[in-house]
This record gives structure tokens, sequence and C-alpha cells, in this order.
């Protein structure tokens, strides 16, 4: 606002100097302007072209210009109005200082007809300075002795303006304790004073801030201020002052060693030595003197050892401000000591179980703990959890005590033990954890019996075993512990063949290893069932059983057995008939033999080893049929011996012999003529000795005929007993007649065989043959050789068979005897 009032004022100017420009005189040959100062660059200043009678464009054309003398040219003329312009920023105070008036004077050549014009412009003051002091502020000292009315001159202002513009007063602040006095000088420049009305107390007010405005008269009215700073000098009349009556400040626990906490600060009012502090820490008894550490001369307050909140949630410290003289006073600062989450939690194991049976019920109490935090606040504040998939569960109780109870049943064949991961968590940020480890032990309890990995076992062993050989090892687990888990072994109670199985078999209770307590024979038997019990040593103890099937491995232990032809128990040769006609492979007779092992050890082979006459005979390989190899002839001898071997297929191979003496002719007396011309005659009582021979047979024939009458019908009676008992036996099989040599088998003997009789003149000579029966159609069957049934053959018929065959060996004696 102010700006725009002065450049109205100053176009009011231009104006009226236009009106002065104008009026002037310029017969003299001076021409006169004046214009304001601080105007703009071109501004107008008078009508040249006017003031010198000539149009504005006779200026060019006469070639006026402005002779400056070497000054600065402030001025110019504009060739197309022919006015007198400024050519820049006017500054009265530079060009004139206080000089007034402020005249600028040039020359104006006309060169055409070399005529000079004196030109004087005045510059006008304009208001553009304001009073200045020479400093900003100004410091007096004043001690707080000093009586009222004491005169102290103040630094003066200068205003670079002129007249009115220039500096008219001076002016100070309102205060309680000075006023101002200006005093005009010889100069006619005004002095200002500074004058004390009211006495000064330092330590009230220690220094006085006052403001000096010094004003000129222009309009607007300019100003300058300089601020004067009084300071009191002291007495030493005043104590140290702390700031604070009592400090209190809040410091985490966990601040690091040498923090700086706080710092205490008291104010002497004195000043100087009266004013200089020094700090003391009163050495009262307690921690907070070893903690902490005042610095003397600052104030600061450190940190010396860690705070610990659990210890102490706050400290006191007792200090003493004391000034140079000795004046002191006294004050206290409480630290609060905050909480920080530094500390984990902690557990308390009031009770805890080491063993729980694998049978206990969910929900047994395993442990009892407490969970304790010692630090605050949501810091204390403490969670437990426990991992996952465990068969338990925490069940919280007052005052952070928990119960770790089972959730279901345990199962020590599944886990013997449990490593349990208890975790405590309090809520700090971040926070802090605890992990504490439970080893339960699973206790167990005998509720698994023993189990053989299989169903069945199967074993062999070779017959003719030694006593004491180990057959078999059965091995029974037990998942269950300890005592639970022992597993003994024995034999169930059973019998075979009459006698108790532990006669045969026995087994280690310990190893489960089975024994042979004799030596099997594969001829009596060929498997045996038994059962191997387990039993484990808990309370009650439990068991289980599993088979075994023991299978005897056949030895070549029995040689073939010749049945026929049998030795006769004389020592004497039977003879066997052969036609001279009969044709190559006519049957003469058949050797059978059996071997009482089985399989391979069982098949038997038949060999010529040694004849009489070789090619002349053959022996069938496996049917130990005796056949001609080719047609008999007259130059073959009567008595033919050959020697037949039976051999099996075991290894080592066995093997038996027989002599079979063959006798080639048509029919008996032949035999016996042939013999008896081969023998020499004998005496004459030969004849009758012949008699007594063909009676002898009369008598012995008819013996023997009502010998098999009565043996007829002992076997009839016999068969219908047997027929009787297979009625009243449920569940028995039939027995085949031919399991048994009884009369059917003389019967057919009797029928392939007959008597032959050979009767020579020499009685002496003579002899009769009975050749033995043929078993060859009797034969036990092979399958009932390897196996027999007892259930299927009743032993009283056994005993009727081996009776009735006795009687016919008797028979058969007897009738050799008498021969």
């Amino acid at each position: 606002m102010a700006t725009l009032q002065e450049l109205l004022r100053c176009r009011m100017l231009v104006l009226l100097c236009a009106l002065w420009a104008s009026l002037w005189e310029a017969r003299a040959g001076q021409i006169r302007y004046s214009v304001p100062e601080e105007i703009d660059k071109g501004s107008f200043v008078g009508s040249i072209a006017k003031d010198l009678g000539l149009e504005p464009q006779a200026l060019a054309e006469r070639g006026v210009r402005i002779i400056s003398r070497g000054r600065l040219q402030l001025f110019a003329l504009n060739p197309r109005s022919g006015s007198l312009i400024t050519a820049g920023r006017i500054d009265r105070e530079e060009l004139c200082a206080q000089s007034a008036p402020c005249l600028m004077n040039f020359n104006l050549l006309l060169e055409d007809k070399l005529t000079v014009y004196s030109v004087e412009v005045e510059v006008m003051d304009v208001n553009d300075n304001a009073p200045r002091f020479g400093i900003e502020e100004q410091e007096l000292k004043i001690s707080e002795t000093t009586t009222p009315g004491f005169r102290i001159p103040l630094k003066s202002a200068h205003d670079a303006d002129v007249g009115e513009n220039a500096l008219q007063k001076y002016e100070l602040n309102s205060n309680d304790h000075f006023s101002l006095e200006v005093r005009t000088g010889a100069d006619g420049n005004k002095y200002p004073e500074l004058v004390l009305d009211r006495a000064l107390d330092r330590e009230e007010e220690a220094v006085h801030h006052l403001v000096l405005v010094a004003s000129d008269g222009g309009s607007p009215v300019r100003s300058g201020t300089c601020r004067i700073r009084v300071k009191v000098l002291d007495v030493n009349d005043n104590a140290p002052v702390f700031i604070q009556p009592e400090y209190r400040v809040s410091v985490p626990e966990n601040m690091p060693i040498g923090t700086r906490i706080l710092t205490v600060t008291a104010t002497d009012p004195d000043e100087g030595y009266n004013a200089q502090v020094t700090y003391f820490q009163e050495q009262a008894p307690g921690e907070a003197a070893d903690i902490f550490e005042l610095k003397s001369t600052s104030g600061d307050i450190t940190i010396t050892k860690c705070l610990d909140y659990e210890k102490a949630k706050f400290h006191e410290i007792d200090i003493e401000a004391q000034d140079g003289p000795g004046l002191l006073t006294r004050m206290k600062v409480i630290v609060t000591v905050l909480d920080v989450n530094d500390n984990a939690p902690e557990f308390y194991m009031t009770s805890a179980t080491a063993s729980i049976p694998e049978d206990s019920p969910p929900g047994t109490v395993i442990a009892l703990f407490n969970v304790h935090d010692r630090d605050s606040g949501q810091n204390a504040v403490v969670t437990c959890s426990l991992p996952e998939l465990l068969p338990f569960k925490l069940e919280q109780s007052v005052d952070n005590y928990y119960r770790l109870v089972t959730t279901r049943a345990l199962d020590r064949e599944e886990f013997s033990f449990y490593n349990i991961t208890l975790r405590a968590k309090d809520g700090g940020n971040p926070s802090l954890f605890t992990d504490t480890h439970l080893l339960l032990q699973v206790a167990d309890i005998n509720d698994n019996p023993p189990s053989f990995p299989q169903g069945s076992y199967s074993a062999y062993i070779s017959e003719n075993n030694p006593r004491g050989t180990s057959i078999f090892s059965v091995l029974a687990y037990d998942p269950d512990s300890y005592g639970n888990a022992h597993v003994t072994y024995s034999l169930a109670d059973d019998t075979f063949q009459g006698a108790p199985l532990s006669s045969y078999i026995s087994i280690n209770s310990d190893t489960g290893v089975l024994y042979a307590l004799r030596s099997f024979d594969y001829e009596q038997f060929q498997d045996l069932q038994l059962w191997v019990i387990a039993v484990d040593s808990g309370n009650p103890p439990l068991s289980s059983n599993v088979s075994l099937s023991l299978f005897l491995v056949d030895q070549n232990d029995n040689m073939p057995e010749i049945l026929y032809p049998a030795l006769p128990t004389d020592g004497s040769t039977g003879v066997e008939l052969a036609p001279r006609s009969a044709d190559p492979g006519y049957l003469v007779t058949k050797v059978v033999a059996v071997d009482k092992d089985s399989g391979q050890n069982a098949w038997l082979s038949y060999r010529l080893l040694k004849a009489s006459e070789p090619g002349l005979f053959s022996v069938g390989l496996h049917t130990g049929e005796v056949r001609t190899a080719r047609a008999l002839l007259d130059r073959d001898a009567l008595k033919q011996s050959l020697v037949v071997s039976v051999q099996d297929h075991g290894q080592p191979p066995l093997s038996a012999t027989v002599t079979l003496t063959i006798a080639i002719a048509d029919n008996i007396p032949e035999v016996l003529a042939d013999l008896g011309s081969i023998r020499t005659p004998a005496n004459s009582d030969d004849s009758e000795l012949t008699l007594y021979l063909v009676v002898a047979v009369a008598v012995v024939s008819c013996i023997f005929l009502a010998f098999v009458i009565a043996l007829l019908a002992l076997r009839l009676r016999r068969w219908h007993v047997s027929r009787m008992l297979q009625v009243s036996r449920d569940g028995l099989g039939v027995i085949p007649a031919s399991h048994f040599v009884g009369v059917d088998g003389v019967r057919a003997f009797l029928q392939t065989y007959s008597h032959e009789v050979s009767l020579t003149a020499d009685s002496g000579k003579s002899h009769i043959i009975f050749p033995q029966p043929n078993y060859a159609d009797t034969l036990i069957s092979h399958e009932s050789c390897e196996k027999t049934d007892i259930l299927s053959t009743p032993q009283s018929l056994l005993d009727d068979q081996r009776e009735e065959t006795s009687q016919v060996i008797l028979f058969c004696n007897m009738l050799m005897f008498f021969c």
C-alpha cells in the first residue's frame, strides 16, 4: 500500500516539474528542471524542444546532444518527442548525501549553430531510507546494586534522507525498570539516553531486553530499531535450584551399559563463579549407587550395571547441587524400570510319572506342572502346547498349572516310549519359548500271545538217526517285553503207536529245538504229526500252538528178502521142473523178492549171476521170471544150477542171491529114471524099501488131506467171525483177502505145484521133492508195504493170518519129516 502511494506522489511531482519547466525563462540561456529520485528509467524530466522553441523533429536535424563533462550521464534526449528523460535510476543520497538542494548540471549543444545551453536538474528527496542504527543489538551491563536515576548513553540512529524525511524522534518499549530521554546536540542531532527508574534484581531478571525505535517524518513514516540487552551483574545471594523438585524417568531393563538416561539440571540465579553448579550423588545404602553414575559437571546420569526388572522395579537416587561458594540444594530422581520380554517361561514339574501301563484308561494323569514367566503384563502371559499326533493333551488348571493326560489307550507294541516335548510360549513380541522333555515309558502287560511266523511246519529226518539228533527248530515271537515275552516250548500230549509221543520226540523249552529220543525206522512209520505249544511267562500266561509234520526219509537199510524160492530149513535145495519140449521163453519159475525200504531203495532188479549151462536160461530184469532162452536139447544136462542175484537201487545198493536147481524132464518119473540111470544100482533090499516108501507116501497123503480139510473148516469159521466183527465195527474198511496168506494161498500153492515123487529101484537114493509155495500171487501189495493202516486191519485177523501160516509151515515140515 505504501509503494502505491509513493508511485502516485512521484507522478504528481513529474507533472509539477513539467509545469515549472514551461514557465521557466530561457532567455538567459539556462534551462532548469526538477525530478524526484528513485523514478524509473525513461521517466519524463522536461520538454527540451519546447523550451528551445524548436519542433521535436528539428532537434535531430540541428544535432542537439548532451555534454556531460565526463560524469555519469543521468539523463538522455528522446529524439521523437524532444523530451529530456532519465537514463537510469537516480539516488539522491548517493549523489548528494546530506546536501540540500541536490543539483545536477550539464550542457546542451546545437551543432548546426554551435550554440551551448546550460541545463540544471534538481533531484528532489523521497523518503526512501529509514533511520538505521549502527548495530543491531547493544549490550549493557549494570550491577544489581545500581541505584535508580543512573543514565547510560545509547547508540544513535542515522537517516540518509534530509528535511522532513530525516530522523525526527526516538522511542523505548514499555518496561518496569528503564525510561528514555533524548538530548539535542549543538549540531541539531538527537542523542538518546537510558535512565534507570527502578532497582534491579539479577535473580529476578538477569537480562532486560529493550527495543529502541528511531522514526523519521516522511510520509509514510519510516523507522529503525535497535535491541538493547541489559545484563544485570550478579551477587551470590542465591543457592542452586533444580528445574524439577523430583525427576521421574522410565528406562527399559535391556538398556545398554553406558547409556545416558537423564540429565538433571540445577540453576543458580547468580552468575559466574556464583552460578557454577556441581552435582553429587549421595552414597545411600543400596544398589542404586552401583547401578547409576552421575556426572558432576553435566548432571548426566548413566547406567553402569544392567537393569533387571525382576529384581527391582524402580530405583531412587538422591542428588545434591552445589554452587561455587558452597550453597547447595537436594533433589530425588526416581528411575522406573520398564519390563521387556527378556525372560523365557520356566517349567516347575510338580509331579511326573516315568512309566505308565499300556492298558491305562484315557484321561490318566501323567504329569502335573506349573509354568511361570518372570516378566510382567503381556510378556508374562504363557500358553502351553503339545506336538500333534500324540495320544496326550493338556488340561489347564488354576495359577498356570497344567495336567498332562492321555487321550486314548496306549499300545507298548506300537510305541514302547514317548519323548514328549512340552512348549511354553509367552505373549511378548517377539515371543520367547521354553521346551522341556518328558520321557514316558509304556509298561508292558501280557496282552499278546506268542505267535509263530508260519501256520504249520514240515520237517524231514532220515531214518536210523542217532538218538538225540536235532530235528527241527521252531521260534515263536511275543511282541510283549521282559517276562511277558519269555517264551517256553512244549509238545502237546499225544500217543503214537500206543506209546506217549514224548518217548519219540522232545523239545528244548527255551530254544524250541526238537530232538529225536530214539532211532526212527521208516519201515515202522513214515510220518509223525505233533503240536508245538508256545507259552509266555505273563500272568496269566498266553499261549499258541502250531502243527509240525515230521516226515521220515527212507534209507537203504534193508537188503532184498527172497520170498520164493525159500531156502529149506534142512539146507537142501528145491528142484524146478522144465520139460524138454519147452519152447524158448517158457516160464520155468519165478524168483519173488521184496524190499522193506521204499522208493528207489525198494526198486529191485534181477540178474543171472551164474549158470551151469550159460545161455540156456534168462532172468527177467524187473520181473524175476526164469525163462528158457532157447529150445532144450538132448545134450543139455538133466540138472541145471542157476544163481540169481536180487539187487535194490539204494545208495549203496544191497543184494541177495538164491540158487535154483532146475530139472529138465517131461514128468517126474522121467526125472527119477534119469536120476536113477545116472547112479549105480543099489543092493537087493531096494525093492522092499520102495514098498515102504509107497506106503509112507500114501499115509502122508491121507494125513495131508485130512489136515487140509480141517484147515478149510477153521478158515471158514474165522471168516465168519471176521464178517461179524466187520459189521459190529463202524468205519472199518474191508480187508482184501489177498493181504493174507491163508487157505486160499495154500490152495493156490497146491493148484500151481503138485507133489513130485521120484522113486527108483534104489530106494535108498530115491527122494521126494516138495516145491515151496509161490507167493507171487499172494504177496502184500507195494502200497501196503509202504503204509499200513492200523485202524483198517484188525489185530485179531493178523494174528489169525500168522497162526494159519504157521500151521501150514508146520504141516509141510511134518510131511518132509515123514518123507
